[in-house]
């Protein structure tokens, strides 16, 4: 019989996209019948508001599972890669927000508006993964452009917000600004140069390559999503010194030509998607448009030039909503609607 309520375990609750995940739970009327709130040793003991009530946030352990329906899970891969498993034994679906489980073969990787079928293979360890934040973004405008017109190649670059680093990268970008205009020295903690005033095109570790971890991310992350192996994918990811939300330079080469009036058209009847694009009158996303937003934003849609079948758009979302507690919950939603 279908269950009325659920039990939801948050792992990594007091982080920033565990403690989005709990307003947005509120927010959508998310059928919870208990949630509980976990994290570290250390942030064990805090207490967070849900429904008007404080709910005491309690340490991370395989016992936490028991009775869990459905586990949002953002506490870091290396967390994840120990806790998520014991909690799919223990019965609880795994919807987790780290890249450890992204490219395994027998979990899905899900961003509800393009690939909500592939959800069902949740049933093969328990687990479904959620994209990386920008990837996410990406893959919302790239699946309808491809329904109409075949992607062959994509060229991304991302301008990404400190928040895609956590509390202490806010806190980094917000003390070295501090500490500039009082001429104090600036401390370097969470980047690998200053972050305030600068750009960083570098997010994760160098691979052997020279792509970084995280546009190797979005490189075979956007394939996985896509099912299509056939697209290639060039990504070249930078920190900014903006505190909230992603932006995306894309460049699309496309099997057939469309003009930018219809990949506008074509966008504008995407789920999930906003086309704001009139440069004329100063029409196009930027941060402060998608901040605390659902959807993601697109504009400056124009031909590329320089090939037959070409063009460029840029691409701005809510990264710690969109890009990562929002697309949790909608595929937990899927999933009480139509697999428990």
């Amino acid at each position: 019989m279908k269950k009325d309520s659920y039990t939801v375990a948050i792992a990594g609750a007091t982080g920033m996209v565990g403690q989005e995940m709990i307003r947005i739970l509120e927010e959508r009327d998310f059928p919870v019948k208990e949630l509980r709130l976990l994290a570290s040793e250390r942030s064990a003991g805090t207490e967070l508001n849900f429904r008007g009530e404080k709910l005491k946030v309690g340490a991370l352990s395989e016992e936490t599972f028991d009775g869990v329906d459905i586990g949002l899970f953002s506490p870091g891969a290396s967390v994840s890669a120990v806790y998520a498993p014991k909690a799919a034994e223990a019965g609880c679906i795994v919807i987790d927000n780290t890249s450890y489980f992204r490219m395994d073969p027998d979990v899905p990787l899900v961003v509800p508006e393009v690939n909500s079928h592939a959800i069902v293979d949740f049933r093969k360890k328990g687990i479904i993964a959620n994209p990386n934040c920008s990837t996410i973004q990406l893959v919302l405008v790239l699946k309808p452009i491809h329904d109409a017109a075949g992607v062959k190649r994509v060229v991304v670059s991302t301008y990404q917000a400190v928040s895609g680093a956590g509390k202490e990268a806010v806190e980094e970008l917000s003390q070295q600004v501090r500490d500039l205009f009082n001429l104090r020295e600036v401390e370097v903690k969470v980047f690998p140069k200053r972050i305030a005033f600068n750009c960083i095109p570098q997010i994760d570790v160098f691979l052997e390559d020279g792509y970084t971890k995280e546009e190797a991310k979005m490189m075979n992350e956007t394939k996985k999503i896509m099912e299509d192996d056939s697209i290639l994918v060039s990504a070249t990811t930078v920190r900014v010194p903006v505190f909230n939300c992603h932006c995306e330079s894309v460049n699309i080469e496309t099997e057939r030509k469309l003009t930018p009036q219809e990949v506008r058209e074509i966008l504008s009847e995407a789920p999930g998607v906003v086309v704001m694009d009139d440069p004329s009158k100063g029409v196009y996303p930027t941060p402060l448009d998608a901040s605390e937003r659902d959807e993601v934003f697109v504009g400056r849609i124009r031909e590329d030039r320089t090939i037959p079948n070409g063009i460029n758009l840029w691409i701005v979302a809510d990264n710690i909503r969109k890009g990562a507690a929002l697309n949790a919950v909608q595929i937990a939603e899927i999933l009480i609607r139509d697999y428990l």
